[in-house]
């Protein structure tokens, strides 16, 4: 298995908020736009999409209220497993310092193709996640999109 960690980022939301956001496998089909929902299914524990060919699915293995979400692979065509991490700031209860975790099973082949974008990938959530706590617009987002994800994530007060 290689492993990737992502960069630490420090949202403007309390960790059981942030928790709650990420809970629910159904949350992250409904954030997604219209048009690339044919082909995504989920359930409150799992989500399939069907992605250049190949199916992925993703379960959530276990939940350790406000602090840990556990997700591993559910029929996708390589084993993966990844955990999201909601750590309080000692500092400032209103904030979480989010950071991801991931393993892939990955051959020589999908190593070479996606194996360096992973890292990258991690790290783009961490900071859409950072700039849409603090009401910044992440890189590549549309406002429609940014809206029901904040609404999503955040509740719709914001």
């Amino acid at each position: 298995m290689t492993e990737y960690t992502s960069k630490h980022g420090i949202v403007s939301k309390q960790p059981f908020e942030l928790y709650m956001a990420f809970v629910d496998m159904r949350n992250f089909l409904q954030m997604l736009p219209e048009d690339k929902k044919q082909g995504v299914e989920a359930d409150y524990d799992w989500i399939t999409a069907t992605v250049q060919g190949f199916k992925i699915g993703v379960m959530v293995k276990e939940r350790t209220p406000y602090s840990k979400i556990e997700i591993i692979d559910n029929g996708a065509p390589f084993k993966f497993s990844g955990s999201l991490h909601f750590d309080a700031v000692p500092s400032d209860p209103g904030k979480t310092d989010f950071h991801l975790e991931f393993s892939a099973d990955l051959n020589f082949m999908m190593k070479m193709l996606v194996g360096g974008k992973i890292k990258d990938a991690l790290d783009k959530v961490v900071d859409s996640l950072v700039a849409m706590s603090e009401g910044r617009m992440p890189e590549g987002v549309d406002e429609e999109t940014l809206r029901k994800m904040k609404e999503q994530a955040f509740g719709s007060q914001n």
